[in-house]
């Protein structure tokens, strides 16, 4: 009987040990720290009990107009920029994510101060998209998208919105100016 319950207590201690703690600035394609792509704006407070959880409210519901939600730590460092798939719904998720502080990262290291051969060099690349003064670099592995100032980019390809950009177009060195995760698809 002895061995049975040190066995188990054994067992238990096993368990225990083996939990992972949550890291609160991972970037995954269906979370962003304690975040999920289920979380309601009502559960935000909650989730950043320790920062400050700004709305902002224009007041009218029937513009379709999308109010961030902005997430700044005590000290008045922005992290996070949320918009709600609803607005003025406290039970709406979230349906897109930017990301502002560098401290969040995902698996393979990737974060705001990361370059374009750093996303390509770990991330498969669903498509390039040609904006206006940026390239927006979509990585579905995420449910990500990085966005490239054209500044980054060589004179001739900087000015032509009808060029198809590919990867090779792109310098290796060309920083991120945006980093989004997109929900909206998920839900």
């Amino acid at each position: 009987m002895r061995n049975l319950l040190l066995g188990f207590l054994a067992l238990i201690l096993l368990f225990t040990s083996c939990n992972k703690e949550q890291n609160p600035f991972e970037i995954g394609k269906q979370h962003i720290g304690f975040l999920t792509d289920s979380t309601q704006v009502k559960d935000l407070k909650t989730i950043f009990i320790n920062d400050s959880v700004v709305s902002h409210i224009s007041g009218d519901e029937f513009t379709g107009n999308r109010n961030n939600i902005d997430i700044f730590e005590k000290g008045g460092k922005k992290l996070l920029s949320l918009t709600p798939k609803q607005s003025l719904d406290s039970t709406s998720v979230i349906e897109s994510i930017q990301i502002i502080d560098s401290r969040y990262t995902t698996a393979k290291n990737i974060s705001t101060l990361s370059t374009f051969k750093d996303i390509s060099s770990s991330y498969k690349i669903s498509k390039i998209s040609n904006l206006i003064n940026s390239v927006l670099i979509s990585v579905n592995e995420l449910n990500a998208s990085f966005a490239i100032d054209k500044k980054e980019l060589p004179a001739n390809l900087r000015f032509d919105m009808n060029l198809n950009i590919e990867a090779t177009h792109i310098p290796d060195n060309a920083k991120l100016k945006y980093f989004f995760i997109n929900w909206s698809k998920v839900n």
